[in-house]
């Protein structure tokens, strides 16, 4: 519950309301120094944006030069707000990435190292290699990092001024580095600040997206016995699925067919229990094309908020083995979880953070209650124009489709281009069908070939063009205009085939038309039948439509709405509850790091088992050298502390997965996991000090440690968790509740 101050905090400081004006005088200023900053060399350009009453003119001078690019007045307020540490709001194609690069060019003039986050690999390079110029003329080195870099290459781009990479590559390297024994291989910096592009992407919708770095590979425990008996098995009568589609149990006939297959009385064995429902939930809950697709004989995760894949994203072992088995495929390597962490935990960590979006103000509270975060709203270089129709809406999905395929059709008859958004691959695919069935040729840019994604987006403009896209947000392409008489056309048609949970990427979808005061339109087709309505406003039923089908009503789109702020408001619920957990953990990962720096960097762990076992120490040293038995201490007490941190995890995992269940006791899970959590940190501390003094007692100086009961993983991999695509069971209490919430204030209002 927030304080009395932080609620009036809240509402005096509404999301967008960092105030521009003093950003606006410093941009307008500039053209001041203009023609004094065409006469100045690169050199004299550097000194100049050192100052910080010349930088906007010298930076702009320097981008037009080397990059072709003049930043607008708008680009160089979007770069001050960010110095200012701010999110900053621009629309689609107003020209973040230069206003990103400009802000980072000021950070790294100011001595701060800058790490450029992107969403994926392909954007990082990208903008890293478009900008060198620009960064090389100013005296600043950059850098990018893409999967597929070695530890020597991460390394030297970290060493960069600024570094361009994709936050899960600059997570991963901080888990490995956290791994290290030797100072020499550490390849991260510490963090100074972070900027980052589509902040409300990867500060609020990514957030609670756990990092993982596992070790000790085993091949995956598949399971294609159960896969096989679950597909014999029949919704409705072997097994029902929750209203919400997020949970499946058997019934009593599924339970008895299943005893019977395997022979056995299925509830006295625990193990085959839990095979079962792991494949139940990848047969009937994950849907191939919709939650993931298989390409090149893996299982990739469909990121939701992207409609792409989410690249080295995986579920938790079990069900990412169920649903290889379900598919048929080879299962991939498992093991120990070494260590994991939030991309919340991992933002928090720099001591600056800023950022550029298209939609920030939607997300505004949430920017300040997790990151202490404001937004700062830039107006558009020139006025937008585009025409955003009211909703149309069907009863049913096949009503919708047939109108929308009407409408695209139509359309394209007179030549104007269309940017279709779907919801997924599976949407996307039947609608290229649908059409070609209809004698018209569109590009399908979704998933399964999101690498050819800038060729396809830069042609979506072109007269005639139809583009087919599972989501555009975080795409990184500006849709041009492509040929003379499209204007008159009425611009670039954004058509979305229905609403998302989010209302941010519906506006994602539509800011890619109207760029820069180009003509165009928007609308979005809905049906009842659309799964924000049934999973968020169940209970309510759209008004009747007239006889072409469509509900003209207006109560129509209000219940739209309604939905879509409940989806919201739960998803938020969640991220706040995960975060309360998640806080505790951060807040003692920043303490073991601490002491485990001491130990890398220094004597600490020498020290430490010199005054636990005097005598040993003493005796070790006689038989080998003072520097040998110091860096076996050093070693030793290391292997310990990652040991002890690694099972400390899955203690506190193992915690929360069952916290919930003391709320039927009227304990509140929060209070409990944290009085539970605390003092098992304490025992982690003394347990590290316990087997750090046994281990040294044994230690033999004539055999290798790995030899002596301190052996490390033979290998390590990296991955994101898709935690849990089911929700625990807390969060689905949590999503009933605001659901049920929502639903009372909307009936007493």
């Amino acid at each position: 519950m927030a304080s009395l101050p932080q609620l009036i905090r809240r509402f005096l400081e509404k999301p967008g309301s960092v105030d521009l004006a003093r950003f606006q005088r410093v941009a307008v200023g500039a053209a001041e120094h203009e023609p004094r900053m065409r006469e100045l060399s690169f050199e004299e350009l550097r000194e100049a944006a050192l100052n910080e009453a010349t930088f906007c003119a010298a930076v702009r001078e320097v981008a037009h030069r080397t990059i072709g690019e003049r930043p607008y007045d708008v680009q160089l307020i979007g770069t001050l707000g960010m110095l200012a540490g701010n999110v900053v709001e621009m629309g689609t194609g107003e020209g973040k990435t230069l206003a990103g690069a400009l802000a980072a060019a000021g950070f790294a003039l100011r001595g701060q190292g800058v790490h450029a986050i992107s969403v994926n690999d392909y954007l990082a390079r990208r903008d890293a290699e478009w900008m060198e110029p620009f960064y090389t003329a100013l005296g600043l080195t950059v850098g990018w990092i893409s999967e597929t870099s070695t530890p020597e290459e991460r390394r030297a781009a970290y060493a960069k001024d600024i570094t361009y990479a994709a936050v899960s590559e600059i997570g991963f390297d901080l888990l490995r580095d956290r791994m290290r024994t030797d100072p020499a291989e550490l390849v991260q910096p510490v963090p100074q600040v972070a900027l980052v592009d589509e902040a409300d992407s990867v500060l609020v919708d990514e957030a609670r997206v756990p990092l993982v770095l596992a070790g000790a590979a085993d091949p995956g425990a598949a399971v294609p016995e159960m896969a096989a008996l679950v597909r014999r098995l029949s919704r409705g009568y072997h097994y029902e699925i929750d209203d919400e589609g997020r949970a499946v149990h058997l019934t009593a006939k599924g339970t008895d067919t299943v005893e019977k297959a395997l022979g056995i009385s299925l509830y006295d064995h625990a193990t085959t229990v839990t095979e079962v429902n792991l494949a139940l939930h990848a047969h009937a809950l994950l849907t191939r094309d919709v939650d993931y697709i298989v390409r090149d004989g893996r299982v990739h995760l469909i990121n939701a908020s992207r409609g792409r894949v989410a690249q080295l994203q995986r579920w938790p072992d079990g069900l990412q083995a169920a649903v290889e088995a379900k598919e048929k495929l080879s299962p991939t390597e498992t093991g120990e979880i070494l260590d994991s962490i939030t991309i919340q935990g991992l933002l928090t960590r720099y001591p600056t953070i800023c950022g550029m979006t298209g939609t920030a103000v939607a997300v505004g509270d949430n920017l300040r209650e997790f990151y202490d975060l404001k937004v700062a709203v830039v107006p558009p270089n020139k006025p937008c124009v585009r025409v955003d129709e009211p909703d149309r809406v069907y009863a049913t999905a096949i009503d919708k489709d047939i109108a929308l395929v009407e409408e695209i059709v139509a359309q394209h008859a007179t030549g104007r281009p269309i940017l279709i958004g779907t919801l997924d691959v599976a949407e996307s695919e039947e609608l290229d069908a649908h059409l070609r069935e209809r004698g018209l040729s569109p590009v399908v840019l979704n998933a399964k070939n999101d690498a050819e994604e800038a060729a396809i987006i830069a042609r979506a403009g072109e007269r005639g063009a139809i583009t087919v896209s599972t989501q555009m947000a975080g795409r990184g392409t500006d849709i041009r205009l492509g040929s003379d008489g499209v204007a008159d056309l009425g611009g670039l048609l954004v058509i979305g085939t229905g609403r998302h949970t989010s209302s941010r990427l519906d506006d994602q979808l539509r800011g890619r038309s109207g760029r820069q005061g180009d003509p165009g339109a928007s609308v979005f087709f809905v049906s009842g039948e659309d799964q924000l309505l049934t999973a968020y406003a169940p209970d309510e039923a759209l008004p009747a439509p007239g006889k072409d089908r469509r509900i003209r009503d207006a109560h129509a789109t209000y219940l739209i709405g309604h939905a879509q702020r409940v989806a919201e408001g739960v998803n938020v619920e969640i991220h706040r509850n995960t975060w309360r957990y998640t806080r505790v953990l951060e807040q003692q990962r920043r303490q073991i790091l601490e002491h485990r720096d001491k130990i890398l960097y220094g004597e600490a762990g020498a020290e430490a088992l010199a005054e636990a076992r005097p005598e040993r120490y003493a005796e070790l040293v006689a038989l080998s050298s003072d520097a040998e038995i110091a860096e076996a201490a050093r070693q030793i007490v290391l292997f310990h502390l990652d040991e002890c941190w690694t099972e400390h995890l899955g203690f506190l995992a193992d915690l929360r997965e069952g916290i919930h269940l003391r709320a039927l006791g009227r304990l509140n899970p929060i209070d409990e996991f944290n009085r539970e959590a605390i003092p098992a940190y304490r025992k982690l501390l003394q347990e590290i000090e316990r087997r750090s003094t046994s281990s040294f007692v044994a230690f033999a100086p004539d055999q290798p440690l790995s030899e002596q009961g301190l052996k490390r993983p033979t290998a390590t991999w990296t991955y994101l968790v898709s935690d849990n695509p089911f929700g625990s069971d807390w969060d689905r209490i949590l999503k009933r509740v605001s659901g049920a919430l929502k639903g009372s204030r909307r009936r007493k209002s």
